[in-house]
């Protein structure tokens, strides 16, 4: 704009001159300005070429730059994608190896449920053959039958069931099958006959975990406490615990999940169990607060 100006300017002075001068003169300053304007307007539309160039070059820039961070921005989000569905990978594998391990509990739980029953019978055949060897009477007329007045079964009802370890062993199996409907009906059937039985509370513990997996996280709350109540020793009492908390925290009660997943650490600072609740709450960005329960000094 201002070389157009100073363009408009030079003829304007060249009609002044014109005017003011002598004709030969003044044609001679009116060649010299039109070459002067000529020249300028030539220098002008070179500039603007150049102008416009550099405007398309930068233009290009622009529009390169602008799918570039649309470029960006796409990967960006297949990265998120990918990185959310690999935790979520990540989890189901870790719930699914927290399974394998419980079963694999129940396996050597039942192992050495088995081998005490044939310790003890060992124990009975050797004592029955010592007091054989000794000569006592008394020992060889229990091996008769019972008296009228004697019980037959502790547990009549057991009597029509099928035996302990078939009935665990099947509904095991069809838990670990994902027939949930059967496996639960079986589970009750063992708690029912067989209460005081080593793996009632692995049966129980059972019961709530196919609650938990069918999204019935209240019941499974439930459930899981009765572990934790009626069967404090077994051992699968800091896995109902773990699970306890996971339900809660499932049902939104926050607070409540974290207080249990809190003491499972502080009661089994070493178990599985606690390592899996350091984890999750980890994840929910809350500190575990310590290993051990602090107790209040002696009076």
């Amino acid at each position: 704009m201002r070389l157009r100006n100073n363009v408009a300017w030079l003829a304007l002075a060249a009609l002044m001159l014109a005017a003011a001068r002598p004709a030969a003169a003044a044609n001679k300053d009116i060649i010299q300005l039109q070459t002067q304007v000529q020249a300028l307007q030539d220098q002008v539309a070179r500039m603007q070429q150049s102008i416009d160039m550099n405007m398309g070059a930068v233009k290009n820039l622009v529009e390169q730059s602008a799918d570039s961070v649309n470029k960006m921005n796409t990967a960006v989000n297949d990265l998120q994608q990918k990185m959310q569905g690999q935790a979520s990978d990540t989890n189901g594998r870790m719930e699914q190896i927290s399974g394998q391990i419980q079963s694999l509990h129940d396996t050597v739980d039942e192992l050495k449920s088995r081998l005490a029953k044939v310790s003890k019978q060992l124990d009975d055949m050797q004592q029955g053959g010592q007091n054989l060897a000794a000569g006592q009477p008394g020992m060889t007329a229990s091996a008769g039958p019972p008296t009228a007045g004697a019980p037959a079964d502790s547990n009549p009802a057991a009597s029509q069931a099928p035996p302990a370890n078939v009935l665990y062993n099947n509904a095991l199996r069809d838990y670990n099958s994902g027939k949930y409907d059967l496996s639960s009906q079986e589970f009750n059937d063992y708690i029912k006959y067989y209460s005081s039985t080593d793996l009632a509370g692995n049966a129980q513990f059972y019961l709530a975990d196919i609650e938990y997996r069918q999204g019935n996280f209240e019941a499974a709350a439930r459930d899981y406490d009765k572990v934790l109540e009626q069967y404090p020793g077994g051992n699968k009492a800091a896995a109902a615990q773990l699970k306890k908390g996971y339900a809660l925290l499932e049902l939104g009660q926050r607070e409540a999940g974290i207080r249990e997943l809190k003491s499972l650490i502080g009661r089994y600072p070493r178990s599985i169990e606690a390592s899996q609740a350091r984890d999750r709450l980890r994840r929910l960005g809350v500190t575990s607060g310590g290993t051990a329960i602090h107790k209040p000094p002696a009076p």
